[in-house]
């Protein structure tokens, strides 16, 4: 409502998402969605029921007439996926570790999805001192630097187009 705009993406809290969940984010009118994270390495993360991919450089797919599927970027290296699309993964990860994966995902897919939460940019936020140390460790590792890697990632990618998920589906799709 602040920005006045029609919010057409979803994202499943903790990639948590179902077929039955994405059902009723198109019903209720999401344009996409981007929640399906492949990695299983995760018990949060949810799984879908994916249908033969409709983009011709990158992974996008029709789930019904009503809503797309966009899911997170990740690098597959043999038979495993490893986590590659951003949030702590992005703020764990040396920046050269990262730039190489993507570029490995960019020569695979031609397309990598990144994802960034707000409150990663913002070292000053509110410690809640109560959680367990491994949760404490996920969310707040180095905050102080994920600006500036944030930064340099664009600018290390200055070759390459951005565009929002939105964008990309009117444009293509609708």
């Amino acid at each position: 409502d602040l920005t006045g705009k029609q919010v057409l993406g979803y994202r499943a809290p903790s990639f948590s998402i179902t077929d039955n969940a994405l059902s009723l984010a198109g019903e209720v009118g999401y344009l996409y969605d981007s929640s399906f994270n492949s990695y299983e390495g995760n018990g949060r993360y949810g799984s879908l029921s994916l249908p033969q991919n409709t983009g011709q450089d990158a992974p996008i797919y029709s789930m019904n007439s009503l809503i797309y599927e966009i899911p997170v970027s990740n690098l597959r290296i043999g038979s495993k996926i490893i986590p590659w699309g951003g949030g702590g993964y992005f703020r764990l990860l040396p920046a050269f570790l990262h730039r190489f994966g993507v570029k490995q995902i960019l020569e695979q897919k031609k397309c990598y999805t990144f994802y960034m939460h707000p409150w990663e940019i913002d070292p000053e936020q509110p410690r809640v001192k109560e959680a367990k140390s491994f949760f404490r460790f996920r969310h707040y590792v180095n905050l102080h630097k994920t600006k500036r890697k944030l930064k340099c990632f664009i600018e290390s990618n200055s070759d390459n187009s951005f565009q929002k998920c939105g964008d990309f589906v009117e444009i293509n799709f609708c």
